[in-house]
């Protein structure tokens, strides 16, 4: 019930993602945070690292004891780093939050801009998913395909990605029950003939 009223007052973010660029836009107020997605994170003397730095700028003065991180950098997927992935799409929703003192609970709409060939598959999709959530999100679509248009987005009323076919699953449900079925009849007519004399 708590969480229905959260909804009502959370804020709409789509998240753009390209290796090199993530671009996280308030559809309400048409504000957003636009960068590199690099995260610079320092190793302090005992060991501990921390994030130092988030973007272009912070990347181009890296010191020696940091290293910048691009989680959105592979040659074969987009998601590289899961946990430097969630804190810099942390950082952006923070950015655009209008309360800086309390963890932002938007409602996302994850839009991965490249590597989508053929479409995402479900380990994906649930990587995506569990990003945004994991960045403080409060629900979550999935949308591949061409950038949105934002001006009068209406969230609830958006599909985003199908989830994988059902008529799959139950095709093969069908098929394990029929199979089932077989088994136990040829045990049954057995056991009848057997047991019959």
């Amino acid at each position: 019930m708590f969480s229905n009223f959260i909804k009502q007052f959370s804020s709409v973010l789509y998240v753009q993602i390209w290796e090199d660029r993530l671009k996280v836009t308030d559809v309400t107020n048409n504000e957003s945070f636009d960068d590199a997605p690099i995260v610079v994170i320092q190793t302090q003397e005992k060991g501990k690292k921390v994030i130092s730095g988030i973007g272009k700028k912070a990347a181009n003065s890296v010191k020696e004891n940091e290293v910048a991180i691009n989680p959105f950098s592979h040659p074969r997927a987009l998601l590289s780093d899961f946990y430097v992935g969630e804190k810099l799409l942390q950082h952006a929703f923070k950015n655009l939050s209008n309360i800086k003192n309390l963890r932002p609970r938007p409602k996302v709409v994850m839009h991965p801009m490249e590597k989508t060939e053929g479409g995402l598959t479900a380990i994906e999709e649930r990587a995506f998913r569990e990003l945004a959530l994991g960045a403080g999100a409060i629900e979550i679509k999935i949308h591949v395909g061409k950038p949105l248009n934002i001006h009068g987005f209406q969230f609830e009323e958006f599909q985003g990605q199908k989830k994988s076919d059902p008529s799959g699953e139950e095709k093969s449900q069908y098929s394990s029950n029929v199979a089932t079925f077989l088994v136990y009849l040829v045990i049954v007519i057995l056991a009848l003939w057997y047991f019959g004399d």
